[in-house]
């Protein structure tokens, strides 16, 4: 049987930890920032852990 392949669209978007939580990076950081607020900014810049059902989903196109 072949191995089994990554999803590079899946493993672009995520990354998985060392204790095994999916982070995503999130959006509306790509532009028009002036306007936000520097809280803002800051709070939207750190990375998120995706929901359990959605990681367990994302972790099998990571293979």
């Amino acid at each position: 049987m072949p191995k089994m392949k990554t999803k590079t669209a899946a493993a672009k978007r995520v990354r998985v930890t060392a204790s095994g939580k999916v982070m995503h990076a999130g959006s509306a950081m790509r532009h028009n920032l002036e306007h936000k607020s520097a809280r803002k900014r800051r709070a939207l810049s750190r990375d998120g852990v995706l929901p359990t059902a959605q990681a367990k989903k994302m972790k099998g196109l990571l293979g």
